[in-house]
């Protein structure tokens, strides 16, 4: 009989009356900085598939932003927002943002180009603010709860063979000492259809025969079933005793997701596409799933998913953040520092040049990551004013 891992806890039920009061609650603190950060400018630069938006205040004050490479085709949607936080005072970051979700009905668009979009704001705001205070970003956000995470090897392949997989999962465990891994199930919002035939139920099993019974074992379904098919292959993942079982069911159907989540002992993770807090709260108040999974940057930002975790907590569910890769997976770790219901393990995907911006590096050992304490994101951009450095745009 499958029993949940002691990381997990029941559920506590909560009303949405308390998630929206934890919704409308602010998490900015601001109390370090008396004086008002006046927003003057904000510059979008290009390194080769590197982007990078910088915003300036009216007495030289500055903060930097990775962006992802969506930047490419979304900072057209970005150069429309900036403009509405020009002249405002960065303390009062929440208000900007509720300002520009509402002016000129931009809530019409919003979604996960939207709050892309908002994230990088945000962060190259946030990143400002800390600088000014001389503090790190968690400092502003809540608190530091931790200092290092762990992490799980991951792999994001359907086109292997379970005895290629397992092969590729053992070398990347190996390369960073990790104690647990996620691999990939189905063929993707595929209505039931695997990527090989028969792989997801051979490579369930093959992985915890490889790996032996204490080894933490996360699968992702990444929306391959519905309803009767992923209850299906969850009671495989209840046979090897998989850790969680991530997103079985398309990320837009709730209704299934909900049916599998009341089928199935094994928690289920969710929520990694989801942009709207509301739609948060119907899964946390429903117990639709067990883990909460929003994007640093899909989701809109760090004050965004805060929130997130904090309806999360109320529910006593844990917060394991989707990484979408490269730039954004060093925000996740910021995050992940400052919420006190941070899952265990988190994915580890590489940071795709971020380690030169930060002091000391980012080295994974024995599984384990040390989340950078320097001063608002904890980054330094040497190459922003280079010549290999394009300015997409400047905004004042």
């Amino acid at each position: 009989m499958y029993k949940p891992h002691p990381d997990f806890k029941p559920n506590k039920p909560v009303t949405f009356e308390q998630l929206q009061a934890i919704m409308d609650a602010p998490v900015l603190n601001t109390d370090r900085l008396p004086e008002p950060i006046v927003i003057k400018s904000f510059t979008l630069y290009c390194r080769e598939s590197a982007w990078f938006l910088k915003v300036q205040g009216t007495r030289g004050e500055e903060g930097i932003a990775p962006c992802s490479d969506r930047a490419s085709y979304l900072h057209l949607l970005l150069k429309k927002f900036l403009p509405l936080a020009i002249g405002k005072d960065a303390r009062k970051l929440e208000e900007i943002l509720n300002t520009i979700y509402v002016t000129d009905i931009n809530y019409k668009i919003q979604g996960l180009a939207y709050w892309c979009c908002i994230s990088w704001l945000e962060s190259a705001i946030l990143d400002m603010l800390g600088k000014a205070a001389g503090v790190h970003v968690a400092e502003l956000l809540g608190g530091r709860q931790r200092d290092e995470l762990e992490m799980y090897a991951a792999s994001g392949n359907r086109d292997t063979t379970p005895e290629e997989e397992v092969e590729i999962l053992h070398r990347r465990v190996d390369q960073i000492g990790a104690k647990a891994i996620k691999f990939k199930l189905g063929g993707r919002m595929s209505r039931n259809r695997d990527s090989i035939a028969g792989r997801t139920e051979g490579l369930l099993h093959l992985a915890r025969q490889s790996f032996g019974d204490d080894f933490i074992i996360h699968c992702d379904g990444n929306g391959s079933f519905d309803a009767r098919k992923g209850i299906e292959i969850g009671k495989i993942a209840e046979s090897i005793n998989a850790y969680f079982y991530e997103e079985p069911c398309p990320f837009d159907d709730l209704w299934d997701t909900k049916a599998a989540a009341d089928a199935l002992d094994v928690p289920l993770a969710f929520g990694e596409q989801e942009t709207s807090l509301r739609r948060f709260a119907w899964i946390i108040e429903n117990d639709a799933a067990q883990v909460l999974q929003p994007d640093l940057q899909y989701t809109g930002g760090f004050i965004q998913c805060i929130k997130v975790a904090r309806m999360a907590q109320a529910a006593d569910k844990v917060v394991t953040p989707h990484v979408s890769g490269g730039y954004a997976s060093y925000n996740m770790l910021l995050f992940c520092a400052m919420i006190p219901n941070a899952g265990h393990y988190h994915e580890y995907k590489g940071f795709r040049g971020v380690e030169d911006c930060v002091p000391g590096g980012l080295t994974v050992k024995d599984g384990r990551i040390r989340v950078p304490n320097g001063p608002g994101l904890g980054l330094e951009i040497p190459f922003i004013n280079t010549p290999q450095t394009e300015c997409v745009f400047k905004v004042q």
